[in-house]
């Protein structure tokens, strides 16, 4: 699991079938301080999270297949929730 911030959407043409209907988001992942840390991710979302918004991402990617229904999907990251800036402010 990682924190990371959402930096835009994905739109393609041409993708995976398992992809079908599915959100795809840019996520860059961020360390403690929230500076970039490491390339950014194209990541499933299922939450609804917005641009420049806090989340928790996952590389589980055997979790992703199941979710999609298709186990040969090149799915590996996905947004396992939104963090709450009222509740992170508080921390």
């Amino acid at each position: 699991m990682r924190l990371a911030y959402i930096r835009g959407h994905v739109t393609s043409t041409v993708k995976h079938p398992s992809f079908t209907g599915c959100r795809l988001l840019i996520a860059q992942p961020v360390d403690r301080a929230g500076k970039a840390d490491g390339a950014p991710q194209i990541v499933i979302d299922q939450h609804g999270a917005g641009i420049h918004e806090q989340v928790i991402i996952c590389a589980d990617g055997a979790w992703a297949r199941d979710y999609l229904k298709d186990q040969t999907s090149p799915c590996r990251w996905w947004v396992m929730g939104i963090v709450d800036p009222e509740r992170s402010a508080a921390s």
